[in-house]
Parts: structure tokens; C-alpha cells; sequence
């Protein structure tokens, strides 16, 4: 089969297109022929060695190794103890998060476990940008969000962003939308409150006494915004901080540093999932490559800020 491998960590370039064995699913596992595999920041970052994680946390990935966690497509056969899933069956997931899922190819292993049924009402490309975007704004954000909050979402445009916008809506919160300025069309149909384009203003001088801040940016900077917070507020990084702890004090707000680490959940992914098919949430797409292209797909992350997400189509 054709898959894109990782044989040492650095740049795009370190993508290659190559001919590979293709595996065999063993006891509770399927083989399933992917359809499209979504794109992560946790994507690259594995590609780059992770070099924003402290070197004691990272994850341990063999070399070489096919890179992606997210994917859509059919299961083309199953292993012993498989009862849930048929061959045939249209299925997507987070797969084997946090280590690689083997989702830039044309087929991978999954754990039955990490699996839901594709809901017939979304197509491939759709339902392989959600599992980790979702479930990230799901279980770090949704979860604990009370209505009636106001929520500032720092990189609200971004895979994990825009789906947060959303969510916060649906669940009656006050959302903050920050991001650059092309987004704010976008952002503001999506039903943001209130855009701030942080390349002409400062967010901690237009924003005071916000509930919750849900940075899904991350990088340099946490610090300025605790000072949006109101007493009692919380700062959540979708990954790891640095704000300082002893400022958050002096403030009187919180640093979220012990959410549950993401993790593949099958019914929350199918809420997310039956959303998108009602349309009370969207999925924004904003390119599609196919596999041999992934590096070019790399390249684009890397020149700008995305909007939505980033998809590899496997089969057309």
C-alpha cells in the first residue's frame, strides 16, 4: 500500500510518499481502508520531534512511522474477537491517541474501541476532520461550561477553534472569537458575540471579566491573557501552558494543568458527529490534498493561519 512515513524528525521535507506492507488486524482490531485522514496540530508536532514538550513528556514514536490519528473510511476486514464491526461497515475515529494511528495510508489498524459508525448523513472528508478537534473542544471545554458564561476562545478560527465557537454557543455561553482579521466573516457567521482581530488590538485591553479563557493557540504570551479573566476565572491551554502560576495567584484565577488527557471516546464523538449531520454545527474544510501531497499540506500550516481544518483524501 501507499503510505507517508516519518524516517527522522524535522521539517515538511521529512514526509515521505513511499510503498509500504500493509498490515493485518489483530484480536480486537479492524483493517479499515481510509477514505481521508484529518490533519492536527499534533500531527507536526510529532513530525518536528515535539519541540515544544518538555523532553521527559514526549512520546516515545519508532522511526520510521506513518504519522495521523484521524480517519474515515471502511472496514475492509476484522481481527479475532471483533463483534461490533462488519466488513463493510463506514466507520471513523481518533485512532490510538496519544501515539501515532497510521492514518497518512491507504489502510491502518484500529482498535475497535477507538471506532464509531460514520453517520450517513456526512461525507468522508468531513468526518475525518472531526475526532480529535472535537473531542478536544468536548472534554477540555464543553463539558464544563455552564450557560450564561462568557468565554474568550484564543486561534478561534483554527481546527479546534471553530468548532469551540460553536459548541460554546450551543451550550448558551458569551463567546469572544480572537483571531486574525480575515477570519471575522467566518467567525461571526459561525455566532461569536464579539470578534476581536488581535493583529490591531489588544485583547486584554478590549476584553475584562470573562468566565473562561480556552486558548487553542497556544505559544508564547498565556500571561496577558489571565488579565481578562474576572476573580475566580480559568485560563485553559489546549496544550501545554505557560502562564505563570504565581501570576494566576496574585489574580485570583485558575490555570487548568490537570484536564483529563485526550482520549478516544466513542459516544462523545457520535454527539459531535449527529450535530454536524443536523447542521447545528459545521465542519469547515478549508483545503483538501491528496495523500501523495501530504508535505505540500504541511507547507501550507506552516506559511498561515488555517481556517477550519485541513483533510488528506485517500480515495476520491
Amino acid at each position: 500500500m501507499k503510505a507517508i512515513r516519518i524516517h527522522r524528525s524535522g521539517g515538511p521535507e521529512v514526509l515521505q510518499y513511499e510503498e509500504v506492507p500493509r498490515p493485518v488486524a489483530g484480536p480486537g482490531e479492524v483493517l479499515m481502508r481510509i477514505y481521508a485522514a484529518g490533519m492536527n496540530a499534533a500531527d507536526w508536532r510529532a513530525r518536528a520531534g515535539f519541540p515544544d514538550v518538555p523532553e521527559h513528556l514526549r512520546p516515545n514514536l519508532p522511526k520510521p512511522s506513518i504519522p495521523g490519528s484521524d480517519a474515515s473510511g471502511i472496514i475492509e476486514a476484522v481481527g479475532p474477537d471483533v463483534t461490533e464491526f462488519q466488513v463493510g461497515d463506514a466507520v471513523f475515529g481518533m485512532l490510538r491517541f496519544p501515539q501515532t494511528g497510521r492514518t497518512y495510508a491507504e489502510y491502518t489498524t484500529a482498535p475497535m474501541a477507538d471506532l464509531a459508525p460514520k453517520p450517513a448523513g456526512i461525507t468522508h472528508i468531513q468526518a475525518a476532520a472531526l475526532p480529535m478537534a472535537g473531542l478536544t473542544v468536548w472534554q477540555f471545554l464543553y463539558q464544563d461550561l455552564a450557560a450564561g458564561q462568557s468565554v474568550l476562545i484564543n486561534g478561534a478560527a483554527g481546527g479546534v477553534g471553530h468548532l469551540a465557537v460553536q459548541l460554546a454557543k450551543l451550550k448558551g455561553a458569551r463567546v469572544i472569537a480572537v483571531a486574525s482579521g480575515r477570519h471575522e466573516k467566518f467567525l461571526l457567521d459561525l455566532g461569536c458575540d464579539q470578534f476581536i482581530d488581535y493583529t490591531t488590538t489588544s485583547v486584554e485591553q478590549a476584553v475584562r471579566e470573562v468566565d473562561l479563557v480556552y486558548d487553542a493557540a497556544g505559544g508564547a504570551g498565556q500571561d496577558r491573557l489571565l488579565s481578562v479573566l474576572k476573580r475566580g476565572g480559568r485560563l485553559i491551554p489546549v496544550n501545554l501552558g505557560n502562564a505563570s502560576a504565581e501570576r494566576a495567584a496574585q489574580m485570583g484565577v485558575t490555570v487548568s494543568t490537570n484536564h483529563p488527557r485526550l482520549h478516544a471516546d466513542r459516544t462523545q464523538l457520535l454527539e459531535i458527529a449527529g450535530l454536524i449531520e443536523s447542521e447545528r454545527v459545521r465542519v469547515a474544510v478549508e483545503t483538501v490534498f491528496p495523500l501523495a501531497e501530504a508535505r505540500q499540506a504541511h507547507e501550507l500550516v506552516e506559511r498561515q493561519h488555517v481556517q477550519g481544518k485541513i483533510v488528506l483524501s485517500v480515495v476520491e
